[in-house]
């Protein structure tokens, strides 16, 4: 497994990050011994870089993280977790505030066992709360030893700007993946320019660049994508349409499967460090591993540009659309 050094974090970590969003409950129900049987399949598989988020589940991901990685020596792996979404009623709501941190930090540590994270990120941008607040509960979050490292997931350059006038941001969590792109305009530039480490999340376009999606495919009702127009409405059609092309590219000239080319796809951007990829099946664990090791080239890349013009552009929820427990 490759590694790299995550941006001005000095953090060293492995090019796939196992990410455990699906292990939480918004993907429909979890079989925790085989989900456990795949973190432990990408560790011995040279994976040390994890990552989580309290919301997942509010504890569920990270306990399951935690019972998965307990024989590993700590010094061993990197973790890293977010917090700022708060639940509320039926849902969940973004809560950034000093208070609220803090609370999350602490239950995150008890969840996962360990008396530090190695990477903590704010999980949302929450409006209601000034950026120098919650930068500033952080701060003391690290001089405290219980965070070593503070980064933001889902933010943009403004507000990434903003943060670091009180606590520089050292790493980013943005969604990237063939079917969303919009990122490489400013913010990867931003992030190259300033040394930020950049993990990438939904490489796989949220299953639909699995290989295990097609037309008549259901999900579970939990599962969020239940629910998203992007995977029922004319444009699903549109886009397997477009998978189907990839598909062939892949297998068919390249050798390798559907996957690898999403990931390896990721990768190939030079402002992107990691790639997170998450499953619940062990079998599929070493498939998305082998990415990393791929190279693809300039021919390759123009040819995946050209097919991709079919296509529509795919989302992910926020946090207003979902129900508790989600990301």
């Amino acid at each position: 497994m490759k590694h790299i050094i995550l941006g001005k974090s000095g953090l060293d970590v492995s090019r796939i990050a196992f990410g455990t969003w699906q292990l939480g409950g918004d993907w429909g129900p979890t079989d925790t011994e085989a989900a456990m049987d795949a973190i432990r399949r990408a560790a011995d598989q040279g994976v040390t870089f994890f990552d989580t988020a309290q919301a997942y589940g509010f504890g569920q991901s990270e306990l399951l993280l935690a019972a998965a990685l307990r024989q590993l020596p700590r010094h061993q792996i990197v973790i890293a977790t977010k917090g700022g979404l708060r639940p509320e009623g039926a849902g969940i709501v973004r809560d950034a505030s000093a208070e609220w941190i803090r609370q999350g930090v602490e239950a995150s540590l008890r969840a996962l066992g360990t008396d530090y994270v190695d990477l903590y990120q704010v999980h949302w941008p929450d409006p209601a709360t000034p950026f120098e607040e919650t930068a500033d509960a952080l701060a003391k979050l690290v001089a405290d030893g219980k965070i070593l490292h503070v980064g933001v997931s889902n933010f943009d350059v403004g507000q990434m700007q903003a943060f670091s006038a009180t606590l520089p941001v050292e790493t980013l969590q943005p969604p990237y993946h063939l079917f969303r792109r919009e990122i490489e305009a400013d913010v990867l530039p931003y992030a190259a320019a300033n040394d930020i480490g950049v993990m990438v999340y939904g490489p796989l376009a949220h299953g639909l660049l699995s290989g295990h999606i097609a037309a008549g495919t259901e999900f579970d009702p939990d599962d969020w994508r239940s629910k998203s127009p992007a995977f029922h409405d004319n444009s699903f059609g549109r886009n397997l349409g477009v998978v189907d092309r990839l598909r062939q590219l892949a297998q068919e000239e390249l050798g390798i499967t559907l996957a690898q080319l999403a990931v390896a796809w990721t990768l190939h951007n030079p402002a992107v460090h990691v790639a997170i990829v998450g499953t619940r099946d062990p079998s599929h664990v070493d498939e998305a591993l082998t990415a990393a090791d791929l190279d693809l080239d300039d021919e390759v890349m123009q040819r995946i540009d050209r097919i991709m013009t079919e296509a529509v552009p795919v989302g992910g929820p926020s946090p207003e659309g979902m129900e508790r427990g989600a990301a």
